[in-house]
């Protein structure tokens, strides 16, 4: 069974997801949670394999909750479900660190079914054409890039880069846009969701 716990500030959705997770065979409910910080509390001390967050959370949001769960918690996937389900919004979910998204106008056995997807290891995106993850992005950086990055998965900070890798922060500084530009991202937390998006990354977990 897969372990899974569930956020969302609305006490009747949370209510409804409960008791329909409860009646899937695939699925056993963990924890439910109201707020995006009771939801981080529950996800760094218990066994959780998947989250279910409602991306407007309160009181963080669901794009910052994945940013501080990446770092605490790099194992735990998430499956976003919105009230936008456009493909937009769903690129946005993936680029935060989702695993999987879904809208929620779909039904909730569609969300169920995407959850047990992601726990398989699966990324889940509607409306994106998951060919384009076949081919690595982590392959267009140098070996250099790539040491960051990885250590920039692991919640590194630009000083604890520079120590470990030996080199200036500045030289750092320049890695890290290199990184952007390869990865067509604007951040650390962007480029991480790719990170772990990526199949090298997958096989080396």
């Amino acid at each position: 069974m897969i372990d899974i716990a569930v956020a969302d500030g609305n006490p009747l959705m949370l209510g409804a997801l409960s008791d329909v997770i409860d009646r899937d065979p695939r699925l056993s409910l963990v924890a439910t949670a109201k707020s995006a910080e009771a939801f981080l509390e529950v996800a760094l001390r218990a066994n959780i394999q998947v989250g279910i967050i409602d991306w407007a959370i309160p009181n963080l949001g669901g794009e910052r909750l994945l940013e501080v769960l990446r770092a605490q918690r790099n194992d735990l996937r998430v499956v976003v479900y919105s009230h936008d389900g456009s493909p937009a919004a769903a690129r946005k979910a993936m680029a935060a660190g989702a695993a999987g998204f879904c809208s929620r106008q779909d039904s909730t056995e569609q969300l169920l079914d995407i959850v047990a997807e992601v726990a398989q290891g699966r990324m889940v995106f509607p409306f994106l054409d998951v060919r384009s993850l076949q081919r690595d992005p982590l392959d267009s950086l140098s070996d250099k890039e790539r040491a960051v990055l990885d250590l920039l998965a692991k919640g590194y900070s630009n000083q604890k880069l520079a120590t470990e890798l030996e080199i200036s922060l500045n030289t750092i500084k320049y890695h890290l846009r290199s990184i952007y530009e390869k990865l067509n991202v604007n951040s650390r937390t962007q480029a991480v969701a790719v990170y772990y998006a990526s199949p090298a990354a997958r096989m080396a977990d």
